[in-house]
């Protein structure tokens, strides 16, 4: 069973800028996609992008060019540089192993107000 627990949201204006981070547990991190889920009040959860072994990227269409997917092999992270922050980017922001579609951590918060 993969362990995941992310870090660093909070409160931020629009045109800010978060860095979220997640350290993974219970895989071989470097041999799995990795990716970042959001999901706001009252709707489902939506992808937002995802990193492969090789290090390739995708995004989802909402955050493309505003947001940055990495990945730390060494330490077991997966980070999500967010800039030019918009208010319905508001959420919570969960990592997942993309092959352990069913375990989830607990998330952290989003928030884009002024």
């Amino acid at each position: 069973q993969v362990h995941l627990v992310e870090s660093g949201g909070g409160l931020v204006q629009p045109g800010g800028s978060l860095r979220l981070s997640c350290a993974v547990s219970g895989i071989t991190f470097s041999s799995f996609t990795m990716g970042w889920y959001r999901q706001s009040t009252g709707k489902q959860r939506e992808w937002v992008a995802r990193v492969f072994p090789s290090g390739t990227t995708n995004y989802a269409n909402a955050v493309k060019g505003r947001f940055t997917i990495s990945r730390d092999n060494a330490k077991n992270t997966v980070s999500l540089q967010m800039t030019s922050l918009k208010p319905e980017d508001t959420a919570v922001y969960y990592c997942s192993s993309l092959g352990h579609p069913n375990d989830w951590g607990q998330g952290t918060q989003v928030t884009v107000s002024s």
